[in-house]
Protein backbone atom coordinates (compact mmCIF):
# COMPACT_ATOMS: atom_id res chain seq x y z
CA UNK A 1 0.00 0.00 0.00
CA UNK A 2 2.07 2.97 -1.45
CA UNK A 3 0.92 6.60 -1.60
CA UNK A 4 4.08 8.23 -4.16
CA UNK A 5 4.99 11.82 -4.82
CA UNK A 6 6.59 12.75 -8.31
CA UNK A 7 9.29 15.27 -8.19
CA UNK A 8 11.35 16.50 -11.08
CA UNK A 9 15.35 16.46 -10.84
CA UNK A 10 16.96 19.92 -10.61
CA UNK A 11 17.88 20.74 -14.37
CA UNK A 12 21.33 21.68 -15.60
CA UNK A 13 20.39 23.11 -18.96
CA UNK A 14 18.38 26.49 -18.72
CA UNK A 15 18.89 29.03 -21.82
CA UNK A 16 22.52 28.21 -20.95
CA UNK A 17 24.33 25.35 -18.62
CA UNK A 18 23.56 26.37 -15.22
CA UNK A 19 26.46 26.77 -13.17
CA UNK A 20 27.59 24.01 -10.35
CA UNK A 21 26.10 26.69 -7.61
CA UNK A 22 23.33 27.36 -9.41
CA UNK A 23 22.38 23.06 -9.65
CA UNK A 24 23.43 23.01 -5.98
CA UNK A 25 20.74 25.70 -4.98
CA UNK A 26 18.25 23.92 -7.12
CA UNK A 27 19.20 20.46 -5.92
CA UNK A 28 19.13 21.77 -1.78
CA UNK A 29 15.93 22.99 -2.73
CA UNK A 30 14.62 19.48 -3.62
CA UNK A 31 16.13 17.89 -1.45
CA UNK A 32 14.27 20.34 1.40
CA UNK A 33 10.68 19.83 -0.24
CA UNK A 34 11.34 16.21 -0.16
CA UNK A 35 12.52 15.67 3.42
CA UNK A 36 9.65 18.13 3.98
CA UNK A 37 6.78 15.85 2.21
CA UNK A 38 8.43 12.66 3.51
CA UNK A 39 6.19 12.32 6.75
CA UNK A 40 3.11 12.68 4.51
CA UNK A 41 3.47 10.03 1.57
CA UNK A 42 5.19 6.25 1.32
CA UNK A 43 7.70 6.49 -1.62
CA UNK A 44 9.03 9.14 -4.04
CA UNK A 45 9.15 8.44 -7.58
CA UNK A 46 11.77 10.91 -9.68
CA UNK A 47 11.74 12.01 -12.94
CA UNK A 48 14.37 11.53 -15.81
CA UNK A 49 14.69 14.32 -17.91
CA UNK A 50 11.21 15.66 -18.58
CA UNK A 51 10.36 17.07 -22.22
CA UNK A 52 13.67 15.87 -23.24
CA UNK A 53 15.62 18.94 -20.91
CA UNK A 54 19.05 17.65 -19.51
CA UNK A 55 18.31 17.03 -15.60
CA UNK A 56 20.02 15.49 -12.59
CA UNK A 57 19.91 11.85 -12.97
CA UNK A 58 16.94 10.72 -11.44
CA UNK A 59 19.91 7.63 -9.57
CA UNK A 60 21.83 10.52 -8.31
CA UNK A 61 19.43 12.65 -6.82
CA UNK A 62 17.83 9.02 -5.04
CA UNK A 63 21.72 7.80 -3.85
CA UNK A 64 21.93 11.94 -2.35
CA UNK A 65 17.76 11.02 -0.56
CA UNK A 66 19.38 7.94 1.08
CA UNK A 67 22.36 9.53 2.23
CA UNK A 68 19.76 12.25 3.61
CA UNK A 69 18.17 9.63 5.69
CA UNK A 70 15.41 9.00 3.95
CA UNK A 71 13.55 5.78 4.14
CA UNK A 72 10.79 5.64 2.17
CA UNK A 73 10.68 3.63 -1.30
CA UNK A 74 12.50 5.46 -3.67
CA UNK A 75 11.93 5.02 -7.57
CA UNK A 76 12.80 6.22 -10.48
CA UNK A 77 12.25 6.60 -14.63
CA UNK A 78 14.97 5.47 -16.76
CA UNK A 79 14.45 6.78 -20.19
CA UNK A 80 15.62 4.39 -23.25
CA UNK A 81 15.61 6.83 -26.24
CA UNK A 82 18.54 8.38 -25.47
CA UNK A 83 21.05 5.68 -24.14
CA UNK A 84 22.32 2.04 -25.60
CA UNK A 85 22.01 -1.07 -24.38
CA UNK A 86 25.69 -0.40 -22.02
CA UNK A 87 24.31 3.23 -20.53
CA UNK A 88 21.19 1.02 -19.43
CA UNK A 89 22.79 -1.53 -17.78
CA UNK A 90 25.19 0.80 -15.75
CA UNK A 91 22.13 2.27 -14.99
CA UNK A 92 20.58 0.00 -13.70
CA UNK A 93 23.78 -1.66 -11.62
CA UNK A 94 24.08 2.05 -10.07
CA UNK A 95 20.21 1.91 -8.74
CA UNK A 96 21.00 -1.47 -7.23
CA UNK A 97 23.97 -0.47 -5.59
CA UNK A 98 22.63 3.04 -4.40
CA UNK A 99 19.58 1.62 -2.83
CA UNK A 100 17.17 2.54 -5.35
CA UNK A 101 13.96 0.36 -4.91
CA UNK A 102 12.52 0.35 -8.75
CA UNK A 103 12.79 1.44 -11.92
CA UNK A 104 9.98 2.90 -14.80
CA UNK A 105 11.36 2.13 -18.37
CA UNK A 106 9.79 4.52 -20.50
CA UNK A 107 10.43 6.13 -23.90
CA UNK A 108 10.70 9.27 -22.65
CA UNK A 109 10.15 12.56 -24.58
CA UNK A 110 11.95 13.64 -27.86
CA UNK A 111 14.70 16.32 -27.02
CA UNK A 112 15.26 19.26 -28.29
CA UNK A 113 18.27 18.69 -29.77
CA UNK A 114 21.01 16.05 -30.74
CA UNK A 115 19.83 12.30 -31.59
CA UNK A 116 16.51 11.79 -31.03
CA UNK A 117 15.92 7.94 -30.87
CA UNK A 118 18.00 4.70 -29.87
CA UNK A 119 15.09 2.64 -31.12
CA UNK A 120 15.45 0.72 -27.50
CA UNK A 121 11.42 -0.29 -26.81
CA UNK A 122 10.85 -0.15 -22.92
CA UNK A 123 9.03 -3.60 -23.14
CA UNK A 124 12.24 -5.26 -24.25
CA UNK A 125 14.76 -3.59 -22.27
CA UNK A 126 12.52 -4.45 -19.01
CA UNK A 127 12.55 -8.33 -20.51
CA UNK A 128 15.75 -8.30 -21.01
CA UNK A 129 16.95 -7.25 -17.38
CA UNK A 130 14.49 -10.02 -15.81
CA UNK A 131 16.36 -12.16 -18.24
CA UNK A 132 19.43 -11.22 -16.25
CA UNK A 133 18.34 -11.92 -12.97
CA UNK A 134 18.01 -8.02 -12.15
CA UNK A 135 14.56 -8.29 -10.84
CA UNK A 136 15.71 -10.11 -7.46
CA UNK A 137 16.85 -6.77 -6.66
CA UNK A 138 14.96 -4.25 -8.32
CA UNK A 139 11.37 -4.08 -9.63
CA UNK A 140 10.75 -3.12 -12.45
CA UNK A 141 7.73 -0.99 -14.42
CA UNK A 142 6.77 -0.13 -17.63
CA UNK A 143 3.95 2.85 -18.41
CA UNK A 144 0.75 2.42 -20.01
CA UNK A 145 -1.78 4.83 -21.13
CA UNK A 146 -4.89 5.45 -18.74
CA UNK A 147 -7.20 4.18 -21.30
CA UNK A 148 -5.13 1.74 -23.05
CA UNK A 149 -6.09 -0.95 -26.10
CA UNK A 150 -4.99 -4.30 -24.29
CA UNK A 151 -4.45 -5.85 -27.43
CA UNK A 152 -1.71 -2.94 -27.97
CA UNK A 153 0.17 -3.42 -25.27
CA UNK A 154 0.24 -7.47 -25.37
CA UNK A 155 4.61 -6.71 -25.53
CA UNK A 156 4.04 -4.78 -22.60
CA UNK A 157 2.72 -7.63 -20.05
CA UNK A 158 4.56 -10.35 -21.88
CA UNK A 159 7.83 -8.34 -20.55
CA UNK A 160 6.56 -9.13 -17.41
CA UNK A 161 7.19 -6.16 -15.22
CA UNK A 162 6.46 -5.60 -11.75
CA UNK A 163 3.75 -3.53 -12.63
CA UNK A 164 2.57 -0.11 -14.78
CA UNK A 165 2.13 2.96 -14.10
CA UNK A 166 -0.49 4.85 -16.00
CA UNK A 167 -0.73 8.03 -17.19
CA UNK A 168 -2.57 10.94 -15.93
CA UNK A 169 -6.20 9.96 -15.25
CA UNK A 170 -9.15 11.40 -14.94
CA UNK A 171 -11.92 9.07 -13.63
CA UNK A 172 -12.09 5.55 -11.47
CA UNK A 173 -13.61 4.49 -14.25
CA UNK A 174 -10.19 4.25 -15.76
CA UNK A 175 -8.24 2.68 -12.74
CA UNK A 176 -11.11 0.08 -12.34
CA UNK A 177 -10.49 -1.28 -16.04
CA UNK A 178 -6.90 -1.50 -15.65
CA UNK A 179 -7.14 -3.47 -12.43
CA UNK A 180 -10.01 -6.01 -14.21
CA UNK A 181 -7.48 -6.71 -16.65
CA UNK A 182 -3.85 -6.69 -15.21
CA UNK A 183 -4.53 -7.72 -11.59
CA UNK A 184 -5.62 -11.09 -11.95
CA UNK A 185 -2.27 -11.79 -13.70
CA UNK A 186 -0.41 -10.51 -10.83
CA UNK A 187 0.45 -6.68 -11.77
CA UNK A 188 0.76 -3.89 -9.88
CA UNK A 189 -1.31 -1.09 -11.25
CA UNK A 190 0.14 2.51 -10.00
CA UNK A 191 -2.41 5.23 -11.18
CA UNK A 192 -0.62 8.83 -11.41
CA UNK A 193 -3.17 11.83 -10.66
CA UNK A 194 -2.27 15.30 -11.50
CA UNK A 195 -3.41 17.47 -8.48
CA UNK A 196 -5.83 20.22 -9.79
CA UNK A 197 -4.27 23.91 -9.38
CA UNK A 198 -4.15 26.52 -11.74
CA UNK A 199 -0.16 26.68 -11.30
CA UNK A 200 -0.63 22.99 -12.91
CA UNK A 201 -3.05 23.61 -15.37
CA UNK A 202 -0.58 24.31 -18.56
CA UNK A 203 0.74 20.81 -17.68
CA UNK A 204 -2.69 19.45 -17.70
CA UNK A 205 -3.31 20.74 -20.78
CA UNK A 206 -0.17 18.88 -22.69
CA UNK A 207 -1.67 15.82 -21.16
CA UNK A 208 -5.02 16.74 -21.96
CA UNK A 209 -6.27 16.23 -18.45
CA UNK A 210 -9.55 18.12 -17.91
CA UNK A 211 -9.15 19.24 -13.99
CA UNK A 212 -13.12 19.86 -13.56
CA UNK A 213 -13.84 16.20 -14.08
CA UNK A 214 -12.21 15.67 -10.61
CA UNK A 215 -11.43 19.26 -9.09
CA UNK A 216 -14.16 19.22 -6.69
CA UNK A 217 -13.82 16.22 -5.39
CA UNK A 218 -9.94 15.16 -5.52
CA UNK A 219 -9.53 13.72 -1.94
CA UNK A 220 -12.13 11.30 -2.66
CA UNK A 221 -11.45 10.28 -6.02
CA UNK A 222 -7.55 9.99 -4.57
CA UNK A 223 -9.46 7.61 -2.06
CA UNK A 224 -11.32 5.77 -4.56
CA UNK A 225 -8.54 4.75 -6.43
CA UNK A 226 -6.31 4.10 -3.94
CA UNK A 227 -8.60 1.44 -2.57
CA UNK A 228 -8.51 0.05 -5.74
CA UNK A 229 -5.44 -0.56 -5.81
CA UNK A 230 -3.11 -0.21 -2.83
CA UNK A 231 -0.98 2.81 -5.00
CA UNK A 232 -1.62 6.00 -5.98
CA UNK A 233 1.28 8.59 -7.59
CA UNK A 234 0.54 11.91 -6.58
CA UNK A 235 2.20 14.45 -9.46
CA UNK A 236 1.84 18.13 -9.19
CA UNK A 237 4.90 19.86 -11.47
CA UNK A 238 4.23 23.13 -10.63
CA UNK A 239 2.56 23.24 -7.68
CA UNK A 240 4.27 21.88 -4.34
CA UNK A 241 2.24 23.71 -1.52
CA UNK A 242 -1.02 21.83 -3.33
CA UNK A 243 0.47 18.68 -3.81
CA UNK A 244 1.64 19.25 0.22
CA UNK A 245 -1.91 20.28 1.27
CA UNK A 246 -3.81 17.24 -0.43
CA UNK A 247 -1.06 14.67 0.73
CA UNK A 248 -1.56 16.16 4.36
CA UNK A 249 -5.33 15.69 3.79
CA UNK A 250 -5.36 12.09 2.59
CA UNK A 251 -3.10 11.09 5.33
CA UNK A 252 -5.58 12.10 7.84
CA UNK A 253 -8.37 10.41 6.15
CA UNK A 254 -6.83 7.12 6.14
CA UNK A 255 -6.14 7.01 10.30
CA UNK A 256 -9.82 7.69 10.07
Amino acid sequence: MTVRYEINPPRVIQDRVLSHKEVQISLKKIQKRIKSISSLCDGIHLTDSVLGIPRISPITTGALLRTDGIKLDITASLRVRDRNITALTQSVYDAILLGLDGLLILKGDEPPSGPKDSKLVPSEIVRHFQDLGFDKNLDFFLSISASPDFAKIQKKIDAEPTGFVTQVIQSPEQVFRLVDYLKPQGFKVIPCVMIPSEKNAKSASMVKVDFAKYQDHTIDFIKEIYKSTGEVLITSPNDFKSAQKTLAKFKELKRK
